[in-house]
């Protein structure tokens, strides 16, 4: 499952390489909807920080919504309901990397989860702040990928009915 955290208009701007991000968490939302991946995609407080970003919302199309106001998602009842049982691997993306993204990582893993955090599709508006945040989550248990080996990951095999489609995604 694809977690994809606050990637909400008006944060966005604010974020140390926010241009690339919404472009790696497009990409992963495409392969997600081709390869049916499920998908929840969180919005924190979204009076103030308004909706997602708009490039992303074609790409939702299947995914679940989840307005937050905690900063671990995983404190929202409605979050975890949409949730598979755990032990399952999440792949987690989004804003803030020292935030909402590693807060709602470690929730996860205290959960039972497997996580896998995105690496190039998180960020923060201080690149020390997503290093340390990248530090932790892997200090507390998260692996670190990226997002060209999160598709490879799900399609496993060259042969995969997909694959041609999905390496258009890539390249």
């Amino acid at each position: 499952m694809l977690v994809v955290v606050d990637m909400q208009a008006r944060l966005l701007p604010h974020l140390d390489g926010g241009e690339p991000l919404t472009e790696r968490v497009a990409m992963l939302l495409r392969a997600a909807h081709l390869l049916d991946m499920p998908v929840v995609v969180t919005e924190q407080n979204r009076r103030g920080l308004g909706g997602t970003a708009g490039p992303l919302l074609r790409d939702m199309r299947t995914a679940t919504l989840i307005e937050k106001f905690t900063f671990d998602a995983t404190l929202e009842p409605t979050f975890v309901a949409a949730l598979p049982p755990a032990p399952y691997t999440l792949w987690v993306t989004g804003a803030e990397a020292h935030v909402c993204v590693l807060l709602t990582t470690l929730g996860l893993l205290r959960l039972g989860y497997r996580v896998e955090v995105v690496a190039d599709a998180v960020a923060s508006r201080r690149p020390d702040d997503r290093a340390i945040a990248l530090q932790r989550a892997q200090q507390d248990g998260a692996r670190l990928t990226t997002a060209e080996t999160t598709i490879f990951s799900w399609l496993g095999d060259c042969r995969h009915v997909r694959f041609k489609e999905a390496l258009a995604l890539i390249k």
